[in-house]
């Protein structure tokens, strides 16, 4: 029965990091849709109020960028792309997909 419990809270926890990783993949997605239009923006901006928009386009940027890298570093707790056992494991998933695909 507490095995059982254990493995309840396991599947919530990872539940959880999944929907995590979900959202912050909608929200980088929305970041490059905001910085595609705001690029856009800056580029057709003229008349009278081009220096506010121009930098009004700039702070927006800035604040998502940082707002997307602290729910990034959150999300993945700093962890670096290519970690020492990366390798290793990517060798290894070649391997067997290779084992697979050979029909001798």
């Amino acid at each position: 029965m507490n095995s059982d419990k254990l493995t309840q809270e396991a599947f919530l926890k990872a539940q959880k990091k999944v929907y995590n990783l979900k959202i912050f993949y909608i929200h980088l997605v929305g970041y490059f849709i905001l910085a595609a239009l705001l690029g856009c923006n800056l580029y057709i901006m003229s008349g009278p109020y081009k220096d506010f928009f121009f930098w009004f386009d700039i702070i927006v940027l800035l604040g998502w960028t940082v707002f997307i890298g602290i729910h990034g570093w959150h999300i993945f707790k700093g962890k670096i792309l290519f970690k020492k056992d990366w390798e290793a494991r990517k060798i290894k998933a070649f391997l067997e997909k290779e084992k697979i695909n050979r029909w001798e």
